[in-house]
């Protein structure tokens, strides 16, 4: 059996109802889930999960399972530390509630598609980024000088312009002849299983990616560089904040 991920069809999902599959010494999975785990570049999510008696337990992290067999949809969920004596009185089959910290997730999504625009006002290889509720880092693989002032001018008229920003889908073998579609080095799309998710953003970026993202550019808001560096002789660091 595999997790079905809701957050993959609907990233406003705040919550849903479940049943545990399984139980590790550190968190458990369920049948179905809400909760992003930790990958391509992007945080995990935190939150609670609800027991039946009214019990609420802070999922402190989502990572993905580490069990042999498990499919990228398997969610482990991280139960904090001080918590865990707590999974021993859990037993598979049992109804729970989860629930994330929608706070976190919102910023989360905002920067991810704010990284995504990134990719189009630079248009460089990307090798490395990370997506944090403070922050996204993305590593350009270019030796061009940059400005902040015309990246923040960018920025502000594509997030006005007010894009959608849809989920679509790719074959391996129609990605594998395309493949100036993957503009990060370090973060490979999971290939091997028929279908690679796709998020375009209209008229402005289309890439392979299985993080959450915002609807409309518009839900960005205020976004602008924080940070600029020389990383290496050919990367550049740009580090991007929510106002």
């Amino acid at each position: 059996m595999t997790t079905e991920a809701l957050f993959r069809r609907d990233a406003y999902l705040t919550s849903c109802d479940a049943h545990v599959r399984e139980i590790t010494d550190t968190g458990v999975l369920l049948d179905r889930t809400v909760f992003y785990p930790l990958g391509g570049g992007q945080a995990g999510d935190s939150g609670w999960l609800t027991l039946g008696d009214g019990v609420r337990l802070r999922i402190a992290d989502a990572r993905k399972s580490p069990l042999d067999g498990a499919s990228p949809d398997d969610v482990l969920h991280l139960i904090a530390e001080e918590q865990r004596d707590q999974l021993a009185g859990l037993r598979a089959g049992q109804p729970v509630h989860v629930e994330i910290d929608w706070e976190r997730r919102l910023r989360h999504m905002r920067l991810h598609t704010a990284s995504h625009l990134m990719c189009a006002i630079l248009p460089y290889p990307v090798d490395g980024c990370s997506i944090t509720a403070d922050y996204a880092r993305l590593d350009f693989v270019t030796t061009e000088p940059l400005s902040r002032e015309d990246i923040d001018a960018r920025l502000a008229e594509l997030v006005a312009k007010a894009s959608d920003v849809t989920i679509d889908s790719i074959s391996n073998e129609a990605l594998a002849a395309n493949p100036e579609l993957v503009r990060t080095m370090s973060v490979k799309p999971p290939i091997g299983f028929g279908q690679v998710r796709l998020v375009r953003i209209e008229g402005i970026d289309l890439q392979p990616c299985g993080g959450t993202h915002v609807a409309n550019t518009a839900e960005i808001g205020g976004v602008r560089v924080s940070k600029m560096e020389k990383k290496t002789a050919r990367t550049r660091r740009v580090v991007l904040a929510l106002d």
